[in-house]
């Protein structure tokens, strides 16, 4: 347990923000397995607008500060091959 006020507010501080970023890493994820399903089904057109959610959704974690920006671009970048070997 925190003794201080400081470390008491760092906690409370610490909490919140746990919680966000779980939320923002399951938006990530659910828009990521939505890509995912239309992938292996073969649906092109509907893997390419999966694909603009998932990299919005990349786009805003890494801008939260929960995911690191050169960690974004790398799964977005795969996920664009995966698409592109598709047709």
């Amino acid at each position: 347990m925190a003794n201080t006020k400081s470390a008491i507010r760092r906690t409370r501080a610490n909490e919140r923000k746990r919680l966000n970023n779980r939320t923002t890493l399951s938006r990530v994820r659910k828009a990521e397995k939505a890509y995912n399903a239309a992938v292996t089904a073969g649906k092109k057109d509907d893997a390419a607008k999966a694909l603009r959610d998932v990299a919005s959704a990349y786009d805003k974690a890494a801008k939260k500060g929960v995911i690191k920006r050169g960690a974004a671009d790398r799964k977005k970048s795969r996920l664009t091959v995966r698409l592109n070997k598709l047709s």
